[in-house]
């Protein structure tokens, strides 16, 4: 009986050949384990207690593709940012099959992460749908994701940070868009990142809680615009309390002088929205929104990674520092 047992543990823990903390490889040319990232994923112990890291080569990768609840701690890493693109073209008009409904806005991300203590790092997320509705490429619902060096393209409604109480890092990213492309409900710090307008429209809609004191912190960014773009606001709050600071950034002339808009008047009186210490033509405060606010420097200061993050607990995402 101990020998079939012994024999039955030996034969359960073989049954997955990538069960161990390996970088798995990913390459449409068939020179990697996988063809796919979805593949990769799937092959992916559930609540992993190490790291395991998704080599993603060169390539168009299109696909709808979602990291489950259940795995944790993965990596997913990019031969090249701007030549490893995770591609999908799913847009919110798009009627479902054999209803008279259409897709809506939550069912066409490209990129799906519901998992825990998720990585992504060089590469590019993309929803290249026409401008026919909304279309997300970037859809977040696991806490401590972190997206380094990574391209998120799009239009209206890029990256939706999708669940309240969780926490996200962008470093040194690339977020591009027409309207509300970077909205939801998360706690999310953007660290030198590029936010690129690709129309007259609005940043951010953040919906951020009531009793969560942070939403969306933007530091050391630079704000573009394509050409010819010249009326952009900061943001307009999705819900009551939406919460974004623009600290230390760098802002374009395509900035409006009122910087905020209330979407509903009523939200005047509670959204969250401050300034501290930007610069370019885009930064003046002289016209803003006079339900805005500019931080003093000891308030400033208080906004650290650290006390933005420490929500349930005191996570810093080391990995991003590196």
């Amino acid at each position: 009986m101990l020998t079939l047992a012994l024999a039955c543990a030996v034969s359960a823990d073989a049954a997955n050949k990538y069960d161990n903390p390996d970088t798995l490889v990913v390459a449409r040319d068939g020179t990697g384990e996988f063809r796919t990232i979805g593949e990769a994923v799937e092959a992916c112990r559930a609540f992993m207690d190490y790291t395991k890291v998704i080599y993603v080569k060169r390539g168009l990768y299109k696909e709808k593709l979602t990291v489950p609840q259940w795995l944790t701690n993965i990596q997913i890493v990019g031969e090249d940012r701007d030549e490893t693109v995770i591609t999908y073209d799913d847009h919110a008009n798009i009627r479902l099959p054999g209803t008279d409904r259409t897709m809506g806005t939550f069912r066409t991300f490209t990129v799906r992460v519901e998992g825990n203590g998720i990585t992504f790092k060089n590469i590019t997320i993309e929803n290249n749908a026409a401008q026919l509705g909304q279309a997300v490429a970037l859809h977040t619902e696991g806490d401590r994701l972190t997206f380094i060096n990574c391209r998120l393209l799009g239009n209206q409604d890029t990256v939706y940070t999708g669940t309240a109480g969780t926490r996200l890092l962008f470093k040194n990213c690339l977020i591009e868009g027409t309207t509300d492309f970077i909205f939801g409900p998360s706690t999310a710090w953007f660290e030198n990142c590029d936010i690129h307008s690709r129309r007259n429209s609005y940043i951010t809609a953040a919906s951020t809680p009531r009793d969560v004191k942070y939403g969306y912190v933007f530091n050391r960014c630079r704000l573009t615009a394509a050409p010819g773009v010249t009326k952009v606001y900061l943001g307009r709050p999705w819900r009551d309390y939406g919460y974004t600071l623009f600290m230390n950034c760098e802002m374009g002339a395509h900035i409006r002088p009122e910087g905020w808009h209330h979407w509903e008047k009523r939200r005047e009186q509670t959204a969250r929205y401050a300034e501290y210490n930007n610069s370019g033509p885009g930064a003046k405060t002289d016209g803003r929104a006079p339900w805005s606010c500019r931080l003093t420097d000891k308030e400033a200061k208080a906004v650290t990674m650290q006390a933005v993050f420490t929500i349930s607990d005191t996570w810093t995402p080391e990995a991003a520092e590196q």
